[in-house]
């Protein structure tokens, strides 16, 4: 594989978080969401948000819904709220407001990431002033989430420009704030492992230099049917797999079904996938937290991340992956078009989800072979392209060049009006 050196380029900041100067559009803000230490997409993104808000002279607390139970606790001196006794805590996120706003001269406000349609306790509806950073994954937007982002103390913040457009077709306007990912996530020839010792993605992953890497990095979590589209993505790996003999695939998810997905072993042998083509990743480091230089070092030292799905509400590992100058293969539908800078996207249909009364997608699996085909074509190592495409996902220039203004927006925003 080619030298992965390359750094990935950024868009300049012309004035960074400010520091000592006085932010006059200061809030008392609590975020609702998964912990900031849990490796989560949602967790994740939590920590990067509260981390600038809080060096931005924001007062900011988390409202665990996962991760923190049975007690209050800190998080680089941000104050944590614990998990309610409901699915998703809902029951408790008024009092938490309550408790967080009390005593403060700043303006309240709850920001949500999460699903929106899980906050169905009434008092919920009580909270003055809400933003929520919402994810839409079907097509049209479904009918719950549509009814709970019109309350009038709700300001929709879509994540993706296609949850903007589908805000936009029933009737609501929003403001556009993309994920973002830490500098980290760059070309990583190798990293220093917990004993000192350099190690590469190749070694971390018990991949030989000479292998063609297809990398899946995806939760595997529900199983009506799994949103990852595991069967989908499975079975066109293995028709891959009998045409090349150099490819492996190395999957970065839980094994089992532990966590209510499905049981991946059971899988590869349903669909014929030879021991000698497949990898898992370490389940105790997996379960651990595996640091993010880690990943890093997998996503550089893979050739593709097979990535489609049934829907994402945005789809950080597609961001992440091309960072480390990775190409993609995604679903074309929902957010996931829109994130590729160098990759492919797949076809599919239209997969009804009677949950959520809307539309999801079911990628075609010749299509998925196709791109597989495509990838093993393509020059090897990194992708320039996609390096450069990810500069506008930095954490710091997401929250600068879109959180800044709009939480600006927010301090001003009257609700009802």
């Amino acid at each position: 594989m080619a030298n992965r050196a390359t750094r990935r380029s950024k868009p300049r900041i012309t004035s960074r978080v400010q520091g000592s100067v006085q932010n006059p559009y200061a809030q008392r803000v609590l975020m609702y969401s998964n912990a900031p230490f849990v490796p989560t997409g949602y967790g994740v993104q939590t920590a990067q948000l509260v981390a600038r808000m809080a060096r931005d002279q924001h007062e900011v607390a988390v409202a665990c819904n996962y991760g923190l139970a049975g007690a209050e606790t800190s998080w680089n001196n941000v104050k944590l709220y614990p998990m309610g006794i409901t699915n998703y805590s809902d029951e408790l996120l008024r009092p938490h407001s309550q408790h967080w706003q009390s005593g403060s001269k700043l303006p309240g406000l709850v920001l949500t990431l999460f699903d929106v349609w899980a906050l169905q306790n009434p008092s919920v509806a009580k909270i003055p002033k809400i933003a929520a950073w919402t994810p839409i994954d079907h097509q049209p937007a479904p009918p719950k989430v549509v009814e709970w982002l019109k309350r009038s103390n709700v300001f929709p913040i879509a994540m993706s420009r296609f949850g903007e457009e589908m805000m936009r077709v029933d009737g609501i306007d929003s403001v556009y704030i993309p994920h973002g990912i830490e500098p980290v996530f760059q070309p990583t020839a190798s990293f220093a492992d917990a004993d000192g010792e350099m190690i590469t993605g190749r070694q971390l992953m018990r991949i030989s230099r000479d292998a063609f890497v297809v990398t899946m990095n995806a939760a595997n979590k529900g199983h009506t049917p799994p949103r990852k589209c595991w069967g989908e993505n499975l079975l066109a790996f293995s028709i891959f797999a009998r045409r090349h003999k150099d490819v492996v695939l190395y999957i970065h998810s839980e094994k089992s079904n532990a966590t209510a997905g499905i049981d991946l072993p059971s899988l590869v042998k349903a669909v014929g996938i030879r021991d000698d083509q497949v990898a898992f990743v370490d389940q105790y480091l997996y379960r651990m937290n595996m640091p993010q230089v880690a990943l890093a070092a997998i996503y550089s030292d893979s050739d593709v991340l097979l990535a489609p799905s049934a829907g994402e509400g945005f789809g950080v590992p597609t961001i992440e992956a091309q960072a480390c100058g990775t190409r993609v293969i995604v679903s074309d539908f929902s957010a996931q078009p829109e994130l590729v800078g160098d990759g492919w996207c797949v076809a599919g249909q239209p997969l009804w989800d009677s949950f959520q009364d809307s539309f999801f997608f079911t990628p075609n699996v010749e299509s998925i072979v196709v791109a597989l085909e495509a990838a093993y074509d393509a020059e090897r190592g990194v992708s320039d392209k996609a390096v450069a495409f990810t500069g506008q996902f930095d954490a710091d220039y997401v929250y600068e060049t879109h959180w800044r203004p709009a939480l600006k927006t927010i301090y001003e925003w009257v609700p009802g009006d």
